[in-house]
């Protein structure tokens, strides 16, 4: 198997994240090459066009995230996914997909199999030239799990395969939201929340469909409120995945619908979901009020609505992949306080 002569193995040093991208256009992969490679800690170890030839190159090379697309000729990405998962159970693999309703339905197909993440797949060589949120999502998406894939505790080297020596990776500079000295514990509170609300992005869906998997539907009272970072249509898709693999009843919110327990509502992708308070009933509000933490639906947002709403009476979980959305508003609802 031929790799592309900017893609030669030799390329990657011990620090990189190593990334494989598998897709039959050979002119995607060299514009995703270039914006991966800007980032002096990754290095596009592989570049082929299919499934089979990225098998073959998984058998020789260390990788730690593939961006794999879904539509090949001779095995295309869905055929490709449960080989490559079997070949190296660890590797973090990021579908590639359009953003229709069929490529959302297939994506979370895909998480279900074991996928990582997704990554919408532009529609033309401009707007992967050209296109910062393009660029931006799939370099935070590849560093996160790259970076997590490195941290893997159940990681083991393969025999017969190439690879440089692993450092661990870096922690994150000390900072606000990653202060130095141990984690403080609150106390346990004895109150029971009357809301419960999820906040996550990359990695999320697969997180958001083993946390719900596990908490039965029917015996949670609370209403669940999540916002994850994702854009139109695949909110919709996300939401009937979650009710068909969970037994949750998940659906969009709707601007203006009264919240009621032991449902889950999503915020619709490219809309702020909130939580006012009307009477004795919490109903939703939708927004288009300027992105948050480069998000739209951001976490922020909703959790400080909800704090108003609920007080104290409130539980959070910030799952995976989220950078700083969630933190500020998690403070709020530590706090107690109004946005």
């Amino acid at each position: 198997m031929a790799l592309d002569p900017a893609t030669s193995p030799a390329n990657g040093t011990a620090d990189q994240i190593r990334v494989m991208l598998v897709d039959d256009s050979a002119v995607v992969r060299g514009l995703v090459t270039r914006i991966l490679e800007e980032d002096p800690g990754i290095a596009v170890i592989a570049s082929v066009g299919n499934g089979q030839m990225a098998l073959s190159a998984l058998e020789r090379q260390e990788i730690d995230v593939i961006v794999l697309d879904i539509e090949m000729p001779v095995m295309d990405g869905m055929t490709a996914l449960p080989k490559l998962l079997a070949a190296d159970p660890g590797v973090r693999i990021i579908m590639q997909s359009t953003l229709t309703l069929k490529g959302a339905d297939i994506s979370m197909r895909a998480l279900e199999m074991g996928a990582a993440d997704y990554i919408p797949k532009p529609t033309a060589t401009r707007e992967l030239a050209g296109g910062m949120d393009f660029k931006s999502e799939l370099l935070a998406k590849v560093k996160a799990l790259g970076q997590a894939r490195r941290r893997d505790p159940s990681r083991k080297a393969r025999p017969g395969v190439s690879s440089a020596p692993r450092p661990a990776a870096p922690l994150p500079r000390p900072s606000a939201l990653h202060p130095q000295g141990p984690v403080q514990l609150r106390s346990h509170t004895p109150e029971v929340p009357d809301v419960i609300a999820i906040g996550s992005s990359t990695g999320g869906p697969q997180a958001l469909f083993n946390l719900l998997g596990t908490m039965r539907a029917g015996t949670v009272k609370q209403p669940i409120l999540i916002t994850q970072h994702m854009p139109a249509t695949f909110t919709t898709i996300l939401a009937e995945h979650i009710s068909r693999v969970s037994g949750w009843d998940a659906k969009e919110g709707v601007d203006g619908e009264v919240i009621k327990g032991g449902r889950v509502y999503i915020a619709p992708g490219d809309f702020h979901m909130l939580v006012e308070t009307k009477g004795a009933d919490k109903i939703i509000r939708l927004n288009k009020n300027p992105p948050e933490n480069f998000c739209r639906p951001a976490v922020d947002p909703m959790l400080r609505s909800i704090s108003a709403a609920y007080g104290k009476r409130v539980l959070v979980a910030v799952l995976t992949g989220m950078g700083a959305d969630g933190a500020k508003g998690g403070q709020v609802v530590v706090q107690g306080a109004a946005p």
